[in-house]
């Protein structure tokens, strides 16, 4: 029989108040079935939070014994109370520091609309968010995923497929040695560093076809193009940090940069640039290739494009940009709509608040400072470089590690973070004011100081 409006009502009144019935009856079901709730912030406070990660979470990062329970700005806060000066910024992640108003009206605005939805639909949030992204580029087209070792993987996919295209069946990726380009297999087999392949392997070897060269050596890269271009094998790609981040704070050569430019264009290669770190205008420009003056026809984004919410970007142009059709790659939360909702609220605070001028001119005067204290202290501190605010200063200073120093740091207040083997590296937030890098460098000279005692 027809159901009128009144009848779809009531019979839809009468299935609701049945699904909740079930419901109720349901969620008394499971709590008599013996599950244990979960526990609260209150009862993970002090060290029993450390307890439960000792009992329950795998052992992949060696924590300092803090436990974080809130922020603001630069600052973060403990839960016995202790302020730290952030100069880590989840390393180079939260760019508009912590708690910041937009980004938190962002995500909650989303949050009260529509969080997630398959990519099989069209999502307006990643519609904008690519078109800002390609408008602020050279890029013409954009891949969303979640993190930086997968738009690193959709750059290693999109560069294997292009090659194949060109009929390579062997297909090499040159990196650079002293490389980080993330923990997934692939992108841990394009990192240049022996450390990290060691027990992943097979058979002593990681994922074939990646070669590696020095960075910022010519003649290196230009042996490892012959290599790979010899015995049945083709260049698929040219894959670089414009600055290396976990290798040391090593800004890319502008001459080695072009080389590799021309390379690739010489061999219809593509010239893949990795931006997970350097990249949303941590350098002074919105993107480090832009420091180097050369187009790539890949980079990647991820960590401060949504400001601590997770999301990655892969970006392509010309070719690059329609080598993959539907079902070639694909990611079930990349570019959902909260994710995309903080990308959107960080790149429009950065057009907003003009912080690129702010990188500049901060970056500036965090390099004079450091520059300052290697000079006053030289037998502890040498080399200062970086770009924007990514700097790093050696620690030389026999028997003494980088990790002393941070550890020195962290009792005065400020939060720093080791890279390479001998290097301090500063990642504040973009945000971070005139008054907070001189309170930064002060504090770092304390450590300086006992460390030196």
């Amino acid at each position: 029989a027809f159901l009128g409006p009144a009848s779809v009502a009531s019979a839809s009144t009468g299935k609701a108040a049945a699904s909740t019935t079930n419901l109720g009856a349901t969620v008394e079901k499971t709590a008599s079935s013996g599950l244990v709730p979960p526990k609260t912030m209150a009862e993970l406070a002090g060290e029993e939070c450390q307890n439960v990660y000792t009992s329950n979470v795998q052992a992949t990062y060696g924590r300092y014994p803090l436990t974080i329970q809130s922020g603001k700005g630069s600052y973060l806060t403990t839960t016995d109370g202790k302020q730290f000066l952030d100069c880590v910024s989840g390393i180079a992640t939260c760019a508009l520091g912590h708690a910041n108003d937009k980004l938190t009206e962002a995500v909650t605005e989303q949050m009260n609309s529509v969080h997630h939805v398959s990519n099989l639909y069209f999502i307006p949030q990643q519609a904008a968010l690519a078109n800002w992204l390609c408008e602020n580029s050279d890029a013409e087209k954009a891949f969303f995923c979640n993190s930086g070792a997968e738009s690193n993987e959709a750059a290693i996919k999109l560069a294997r497929r292009h090659a194949s295209n060109r009929g390579i069946t062997k297909p090499v990726i040159i990196t650079a040695e002293k490389s980080f380009h993330g923990r997934t297999l692939a992108a841990l087999s394009a990192t240049g560093q022996a450390k990290y392949h060691q027990g992943f392997g097979y058979d002593g070897e990681m994922v074939k076809g990646f070669d590696y060269c020095t960075y910022n050596d010519i003649a290196s890269l230009e042996a490892a193009v012959k290599r790979a271009t010899s015995d049945g094998q083709g260049l698929a790609a040219i894959m670089l940090e414009p600055l290396q981040g976990e290798g040391g704070i090593v800004p890319g050569d502008v001459e080695f940069f072009q080389k590799a430019r021309e390379i690739c264009d010489a061999n219809n290669a593509l010239l893949m640039i990795d931006e997970v770190q350097v990249g949303m205008g941590r350098s002074g420009t919105l993107w480090g290739h832009q420091q180097l003056g050369i187009v790539p026809d890949v980079f990647t984004s991820a960590k401060a494009l949504g400001g601590g919410v997770p999301i990655g970007a892969m970006m392509a142009r010309g070719e690059a940009a329609t080598t993959f059709g539907p079902g070639d790659h694909a990611s079930t939360y990349g570019g959902n709509p909260l994710a995309c909702a903080a990308g959107l609220a960080v790149a429009q605070y950065i057009c907003d608040n003009d912080i690129l001028t702010n990188v500049e001119a901060r970056g500036k005067q965090l390099t004079a400072g450091l520059v300052a204290l290697s000079e006053k202290y030289p037998t502890i501190l040498g080399e200062v470089r970086g770009w924007g605010l990514l700097q790093g200063v050696e620690c030389i200073a026999e028997g003494m590690g980088p990790g002393d120093l941070v550890g020195e740091a962290m009792k005065e207040g400020l939060l720093l973070v080791p890279a390479g083997t001998n290097v301090v590296r500063f990642v504040p937030p973009l945000i971070i004011t005139e008054s907070e890098i001189d309170e930064a460098l002060s504090r770092f000279e304390k450590a300086i100081i006992a460390v030196s005692s």
